[in-house]
């Protein structure tokens, strides 16, 4: 150490000038020697002082390179391979280093031991101040203030990434992923990393420094001293790994790289991109202002090394600091590599001379540049220390290493490997008297190195960036736009070529464009819609909802084009959207879209929904109905009964009322809003229920107007009931339309067997034998029989016609009297007919008799028929009715299974105080009254005696409430015509 050598720590942030100032400094002395973190920060300060002195008294020392000319007199150096010579000057860049846990030993042991003969710059961050002045006590302090502000940017996304911006990534990975990204998005980014030769990385930077690419993608390398025209610094991850573990970056690191942004006195940004969060509020105030913790420890390594043996020599680099400024570092790959080598039975055996040791030390020193394994590299410093141990490395040997190497075909990945194994025999060409030709060899490595990065440089170009869109960009930036036009179909053309369609506020370039191509007349296109997305933004914000629809799985429309879809919103009723608009239209249309779309959606399910919401806004219900109406509006106004019965039957009928007045009918199957089942609800309740659930595919609604549809065995229960459905059997019925099935069959005879009606068959538009399956899937057992089917006459032309049957014509019912008339009008028309047919067949038999040919009689024609009978299943199939349905709640209170007491059968065997038989007649006995107790209205429990007639079926039964229909005929001896003709008289 010189301690007459005038020591200054130039300390401030980055964007000062530092090293300009000590490269002005070592050039005001006659000699001098600077050290630098990296090889590329070398080469570029080489190549300044090269321009400013001449390549002759300028010298390289890296671990790669060396450049010595006869007459050197300044030394540019990686601080690993700083000369020991004397030099007037000396300058150590980046002392803040002295931290670093791998190079810190290195760093700090220059701190302390290298000394300029008449001056010595430290060069760092404030961060060292109290370090230097506890180990140097003679150091002075010169303080050098950032030329230009740096301000923090927030996040931004890589398509929102300004020009004149480095991504800062943290693994080869993720470099590669992000330039392909930029590549795609804006033309194309010059690649800057550590491992890169220099002539790559000076390459790649020049592209970026003449402006052919606007976008710089770099590992932190670029926070070491390299001057680029950079206006902002993104960070992809906020975290790396150090070589032994994945870490958080040091607020110090941040602002090191941070601070590349701003050239000179420009002012520049720094932000996150990518996967990576925010900075917290006091870091960005820490990176603006550089205002770091100071650094309380630096790595320290003994630099008096003892070679007498391998084990002196360990024990020496293991030796512990005395300073409390000091500590020892994390073992290095060196120290590593010796014990290594040290372990090995034929190395051991050949180390018995300090030389040896010497020797073995200079060998364990080689980087492990191609970072295959700890033990790999070992078995090749083993080769290499036996080579040289017997003299120097064999000229065949390492000419076939390097043959396999000097291969310029490839990917990126196995160029940058070849440069990583170059670099190896390069470093080993520089150590003196290890080969046999030095400058052969230097030469031969240095050719090898050279036309690997060019083959690295074009394959990064290649894959990175695209020339032609690149150019194309810049005649844009530049005002030298291509011509664009859009029709009123939405076609964009460039230059009168197709370029594709705008659909919406979605650009979709023209598929059959080549790469290149199409980037480039996207670029152009985007160009040209700026002004049609406000445009087209203002037409849409205007159009009338009827030109706005949603789909089944919830898509928004206008007309043919799609423009966003529904998203999950804080309730079933209240759904959000999603606009697609490009970004490129700019966040003002995007935000105008969406206003437009939730207006139409929202008005939509104010319409549609209606009589739901004023439900659920009607502050008059309260208690229990409150409840029952919150079920409802939860369920989108379709509840299956089964699931609130014990709520239904809670239910007063003040209760009752007050939701009727909402139009809510309690069903027999179903409660519901019968407004909420027409197809345009029904559609889009699937479609809300769908957001709702989170479904990744929506149910859809069946064609609107049919009555039943396929009841599939994999479609969930639930589907069928939102979509208005009732799934019974092989079919599903319109929960409306079965329900006034449920009303006739409530006049049907359900424990005695009944068969099915024209109007029960019309309303459902089934044949019999579906007819018979959906029965099952109601509960009902189904018997099917044959019986020879009465031939139909054609009347002759002046008898009376029949009469219709009654049709089913619900808006119209019959009323009670009518129904009465109307049997006895059948009754007399039917016995008239049986009458004339009597006669029809005396007639034929006597012609017969006497001899008369006739023409032989078809067979009689047979047809089948079903008798239904109720079957209630057992635990947890068809729900018994309810004791308050059975007790005649009506029709719309609480329609179950069963109907009022005393209500059986038809109402004339009713009032005759006899039992219906299946034939018409009454039977004889006992009333049914008579046989059951107090709860033999129950539809499963039948009376326990037997009647003296015809048995009855001891199956359960049905009950309705309403009158029963009179579509059957009435016979005029049965009691059917007898009480329609004492109703006559009365």
């Amino acid at each position: 150490m010189n301690d007459r050598s005038r020591v200054t720590a130039v300390l401030g942030p980055t964007n000062t000038g530092k090293t300009h100032y000590a490269i002005e400094r070592m050039l005001a002395h006659r000699t001098g020697v600077i050290g630098l973190p990296l090889r590329l920060l070398a080469r570029e300060v080489y190549d300044r002082i090269v321009k400013a002195r001449g390549p002759s008294v300028v010298a390289l020392v890296t671990g790669e390179e060396r450049i010595v000319p006869e007459r050197v007199q300044y030394w540019v150096a990686t601080t690993e391979a700083m000369p020991e010579v004397g030099a007037d000057f000396v300058a150590i860049d980046e002392i803040q280093l002295c931290a670093d846990p791998e190079r810190g030993h290195v760093f700090t042991d220059r701190l302390l031991h290298m000394r300029g003969l008449h001056e010595t710059l430290l060069l760092g961050s404030d961060t060292m101040r109290p370090a230097i002045a506890a180990l140097v006590p003679q150091a002075l302090f010169m303080r050098r203030e950032r030329f230009s502000t740096l301000s923090w940017a927030g996040s931004k996304k890589i398509s929102r990434m300004p020009p004149r911006s480095a991504i800062v990534c943290f693994s080869v990975e993720e470099v590669y992923a992000t330039a392909e990204l930029i590549r795609r998005q804006k033309g194309g980014c010059a690649v800057v990393m550590g491992a890169l030769s220099p002539r790559t990385r000076n390459a790649q930077v020049a592209m970026y420094q003449q402006g052919e690419v606007d976008y710089l993608v770099a590992t932190d390398a670029i926070g070491m001293g390299l001057n680029l025209d950079i206006r902002h610094v993104a960070f992809s991850a906020t975290e790396k790994f150090d070589g032994r573990r994945y870490r958080e970056l040091f607020p110090h690191e941040l602002g090191q790289i941070a601070g590349r942004a701003g050239r000179h006195t420009e002012p520049g940004t720094f932000g996150v991109t990518g996967d990576a969060g925010p900075l917290e509020e006091g870091l960005v105030d820490a990176i603006e202002n550089h205002r770091f913790a100071p650094i309380q420890r630096l790595m320290w390594r003994n630099a008096a090394l003892e070679f007498g043996t391998v084990e002196r020599l360990i024990q020496s680099l293991e030796t512990a600091p005395e300073s409390g400024w000091l500590t020892r570092g994390r073992e290095a790959d060196d120290l590593r590599a010796l014990k290594a080598l040290a372990a090995m039975p034929d190395i051991r055996d050949q180390v018995t001379h300090p030389r040896d040791v010497r020797l073995l030390w200079d060998v364990c020193r080689i980087p492990d540049f191609r970072s295959i394994s700890a033990a790999e590299h070992s078995t090749l410093l083993a080769r290499i220390y036996g080579f040289l141990r017997a003299g120097r490395v064999p000229n065949d040997w390492l000419q076939g290493q390097i043959a396999r190497i000097d291969k310029t075909q490839g990917d990126i990945d196995t160029l940058s490997k070849r440069l990583a194994y170059i670099r190896t025999w390069t470093y080993v060409a520089q150590r003196s008297g290890w080969v046999s030709d030095e400058s052969h060899w230097r030469a031969e490595t240095r050719a090898v190195e050279d036309r690997l990065s060019d083959a690295l440089h074009a394959a990064l170009t290649q894959r990175f960036v695209d020339r032609r869109t690149s150019v194309l960009l810049r005649r844009l930036k530049q005002k030298e736009s291509l011509l664009a036009e859009v029709n009123d179909k939405g076609e964009v053309t460039v230059e009168g070529e197709f370029a594709g369609r705008l659909e919406g506020f979605r650009f979709h370039a023209d598929p059959s464009a080549t790469g290149d191509e199409a980037r480039m007349l996207s670029r152009a296109a985007y160009e040209a819609l700026r002004p049609e997305f406000h445009l087209r933004a203002d037409r849409f914000y205007n159009a009338p909802d009827t030109e706005l629809d949603f789909t089944e799985q919830g898509g928004l429309m206008w007309g043919s084009s799609a423009i966003g879809k529904l998203v999950k919103g804080a309730e079933p009723l209240k759904p959000g959207v999603e606009p697609f608009v490009d970004e490129e239209a700019g966040p003002e249309i995007a935000d105008k879209v969406r206003r437009r779309l939730q207006h139409f959606i929202d008005r939509k399910i104010a319409t549609l929904f209606e009589p739901l919401l004023a439900l659920k806004n009607d502050e008059t219900l309260t208690g229990l109905a409150r409840g029952f109406a919150f079920r409802l509006v939860e369920a989108l106004g379709v509840l299956p009964r089964e699931g609130v019965a014990a709520e239904v039957k809670e239910l007063d009928q003040e209760s009752r009322g007050l939701l009727r007045k909402h139009g809510v009918r309690f069903g027999q199957f179903t409660i519901f809003q019968p407004a909420l089942l027409k197809p345009a609800p029904t559609r889009l309740r699937l479609v809300l229920w769908g957001l709702d659930q989170g479904l990744a595919e929506f149910p859809e609604s069946p064609p609107p107007g049919l009555v039943t549809i396929p009841n599939l065995p994999d479609v969930p229960k639930g589907y069928y009931t939102l979509s208005g459905y009732h799934p019974a059997g092989e079919r599903a019925i319109r929960i409306d339309m079965l329900e006034r099935l449920a009303d006739m069959l409530r006049g049907q005879d359900s424990r005695g067997g009944f068969e099915a009606t024209p109007d029960m068959l019309s309303i459902t538009g089934m044949t019999l034998e579906q007819f018979a399956g959906l029965m099952q899937g109601l509960g009902y057992r189904a018997e099917k029989s044959e019986r020879v089917k009465a031939r139909a006459e054609a009347a002759p032309a002046a008898a009376e016609p029949a009469p219709a049957p009654e049709t089913a014509d619900h808006e119209h019912p019959l009323t009670e009297e009518e129904s009465v008339l109307a049997a006895e009008t059948r009754a007399r028309w039917e016995a008239e007919q049986a009458a004339r047919k009597a006669a029809e067949a005396s007639a034929e038999g006597e012609a017969a008799a006497e001899g008369e040919t006739v023409a032989a009689e078809a067979a009689p024609e047979v047809e089948a028929f079903y008798t239904f009978t109720w079957a209630p299943r057992p635990r947890g199939g068809q729900r018994r009715p309810e004791r308050g349905e059975r007790q005649g709640q009506g029709q719309g209170q609480g329609q179950g299974q069963g109907r009022p007491q005393g209500e059986r059968g038809p109402r004339r065997e009713r009032e005759a105080g006899q039992e219906p038989r299946r034939d018409g007649k009454p039977f004889e006995g006992k009333r049914r009254d008579e046989n059951r107790g107090e709860r033999g209205d129950r539809p499963d429990r039948g009376p326990k005696g037997k009647h003296k007639g015809k048995p009855r079926h001891d199956g359960p039964k049905s009950f309705e409430a309403r009158p029963p229909r009179a579509e059957k005929q009435a016979d005029p001896d049965s009691p059917f015509a007898i009480l329609a003709a004492l109703k006559n008289k009365t």
